[in-house]
């Protein structure tokens, strides 16, 4: 597996607003084991992004949309039993079929 988050960063998450979408999405990644860089790709902004928004930072208009969607299909995929990927290669195909193309 990628390298996984670090104990402090958990720990920053899990105080930070749970009403922020950026920390929905990073309960939701933690969860399901998905490397921040992947999901990155996904939303098409840089891991600066991705952790920042992890921390509880504002998400920007034209992105606020695409990361709750990600969020529920990353949580429904939770409930649904497709995730959490077990280790890197599946984080990667679960990503790559979320963005119809190979990373």
């Amino acid at each position: 597996m990628a390298r996984s988050y670090s104990d402090k960063f958990l720990q920053e998450m899990y105080q930070a607003d749970p009403h922020r979408a950026g920390v929905a999405l990073a309960k939701a990644c933690v969860s399901a084991n998905l490397p921040a860089k992947y999901v990155a790709v996904v939303l098409n902004v840089t891991r600066m992004s991705i952790y920042s928004w992890f921390r509880g930072k504002p998400i920007r208009d034209k992105n606020q949309q695409a990361v709750e969607m990600f969020t529920c299909l990353v949580e429904g995929d939770l409930i649904r039993g497709k995730l959490p990927a077990k280790n890197l290669d599946e984080a990667k195909k679960y990503i790559e079929y979320v963005i119809d193309k190979p990373l």
